[in-house]
């Protein structure tokens, strides 16, 4: 009888096989329920998803290694993220996670390109903060959004260690501040002039030049296009990616 169910049903459980998946399911009740009291939480389930999710947070890590106290992001980690994220056909969109303090400017600007160069949909969520050199990768994406208690950081770009020529320094310090308000202007709604007056402003920061805008203003001027969480941000991705897929069968 059970030869003849098989030939039927090739997909049936046969006797010998029921108990140990009974077995399996016992032991998974037990790991999540003793997941549960250790963690307080029980573990995701891992469903496939066409989007990927990149992380900046903390203090973006360039050239010289950070202090061990300090939470970073390193570039050399997140460039090859990209890259695989854009060369997996199975990844349809990324949704870019912004809290950082900033950090190195090279770094960044080389995170930001590479996002600004995909092909493939991007958004970019501000949380707390998108300070400093974070601008410039917070406004790389095809849309960005802010929370609303989030804020960001616009200051000149600032050098550390031994300066040998100083005018040559400045010089160099000024082509780089070109390049960081160029980049912010040509990926955002906001205007050199505007940017500038915002990076030389006195008064606003007590140990600093500079303006910390807060999210309402950030989208009012142009800087970021929406306020919104993590729910605008996914509808805002899904749309493009289906956008995307409307231009291929066309």
């Amino acid at each position: 009888m059970y030869q003849m169910n098989e030939e039927l049903n090739p997909n049936a459980e046969s006797p010998e096989t029921a108990p140990d998946r009974a077995i399996a399911d016992e032991l998974k009740k037990k790991n999540m329920l003793q997941t549960l009291q250790s963690l307080g939480q029980t573990n995701v389930p891992q469903l496939e998803s066409n989007i990927f999710c990149l992380q900046i947070i903390g203090q973006i890590e360039g050239h010289m290694v950070m202090s061990p106290q300090n939470k970073t992001t390193k570039y050399e980690h997140v460039i090859p993220q990209i890259v695989a994220a854009e060369q997996n056909p199975k990844i349809e969109g990324v949704v870019l996670i912004l809290n950082t303090v900033g950090g190195d400017v090279e770094a960044g600007l080389a995170i930001a390109e590479m996002i600004a160069t995909m092909s493939k949909p991007t958004v970019s969520i501000v949380l707390g903060g998108g300070h400093s050199i974070g601008v410039p990768i917070a406004v790389s994406t095809c849309t960005s959004f802010i929370a609303e208690t989030a804020t960001m950081t616009i200051h000149p770009v600032r050098l550390t260690g031994l300066v040998i020529g100083v005018p040559q320094t400045f010089e160099y310090l000024e082509r780089m501040q070109d390049r960081v308000i160029h980049f912010i202007s040509s990926h955002s709604k906001v205007t050199e002039e505007k940017l500038r007056d915002l990076m030389f402003r006195t008064g606003e920061l007590a140990r600093d030049i500079g303006t910390n805008v807060v999210a309402k203003d950030a989208v009012e001027m142009g800087l970021i296009d929406r306020l919104g969480g993590i729910s605008s941000a996914l509808q805002e991705l899904d749309r493009l990616i289906q956008e995307k897929k409307g231009e291929y069968l066309q």
